[in-house]
């Protein structure tokens, strides 16, 4: 048996979710688990069907940036969905669901950089894509993409060396892709349940927002606004002082910390 089907086995093993997961496409190498998942969802894919790889050639980050994903790395898509009023919600979802797995299976307490890295120690661990497709007041899918730097040397990549860690990096110690893997997606689905059921998740999400009460600049298309982050709404979007006082709610963006 190969290496990818010893970890496919022993996630169907370990995963204990009422639907996440439940139906998993698990491959060797793919271009983007977030193109083949939305092809499954446009096949009428089931509600938290999941695609794992174990590299991507060509996987995506927030902002049409690449996303590094050799093998090391855990590269999954989820299908979902969610009514139209939840799916600003899939971010805080998802950024939630990371920081819980982290801690359970390593330890680790992690940091959300607003919207959705996730950081340790001020480096990037992880990053989420969200993908929807809406017709008129329909979700027909959303998929949120999650890629975690598990098993991998930072080092000997030099374009990210500097901004980016690795669990096995923090803990030197190799972390099991499936323990991870299930581990996730068992606290995505009980999020997003109590997200469906309309509890404030918000909440816990602000509580692990790195980004608030300090300086930023967040540039959104050729806008650029600057002020001091002071906290987040219930959809997840930033509210903003500027340096005027005045307030300003941010939907999305790019942050760079100007000062802390």
């Amino acid at each position: 048996m190969s290496d990818y089907q010893d970890i496919e086995s022993a996630l169907r093993g370990q995963l204990n979710t009422k639907f996440v997961g439940q139906r998993l496409h698990y491959f060797p190498s793919l271009t983007s688990t977030m193109e083949a998942a939305r092809e499954l969802a446009r096949e009428g894919a089931a509600n938290g069907t999941v695609v794992i790889a174990d590299k991507q050639t060509a996987g995506r980050g927030r902002l049409s940036r690449v996303w590094l994903s050799p093998e090391g790395n855990l590269a999954i898509s989820i299908i979902l969905k969610p009514s139209l009023n939840s799916l600003p919600q899939l971010t805080m979802i998802a950024s939630l669901a990371v920081v819980r797995a982290l801690r359970k299976v390593t330890g680790l307490e992690a940091q959300i950089k607003w919207p959705n890295d996730i950081l340790i120690k001020g480096k990037k661990v992880c990053g989420i894509l969200i993908e929807s497709e809406v017709k008129s007041d329909r979700v027909n899918f959303a998929i949120i993409g999650i890629g975690v730097n598990i098993n991998l040397n930072p080092s000997a990549f030099p374009e990210i060396s500097a901004i980016a860690t690795s669990l096995s990096s923090e803990l030197g110690r190799e972390i099991s892709k499936a323990e991870l893997a299930s581990a996730l997606l068992s606290e995505l689905e009980q999020i997003y349940l109590e997200a469906q059921a309309e509890a404030p998740i918000y909440r816990e999400w602000q509580k692990h927002m790195e980004t608030l009460g300090k300086w930023i600049q967040v540039k959104t298309g050729e806008s650029v606004e600057e002020g001091k982050a002071e906290t987040v709404t219930e959809n997840g979007n930033l509210i903003l002082r500027r340096t005027d006082g005045s307030l300003t709610e941010i939907l999305a963006g790019d942050v760079t910390i100007i000062k802390n």
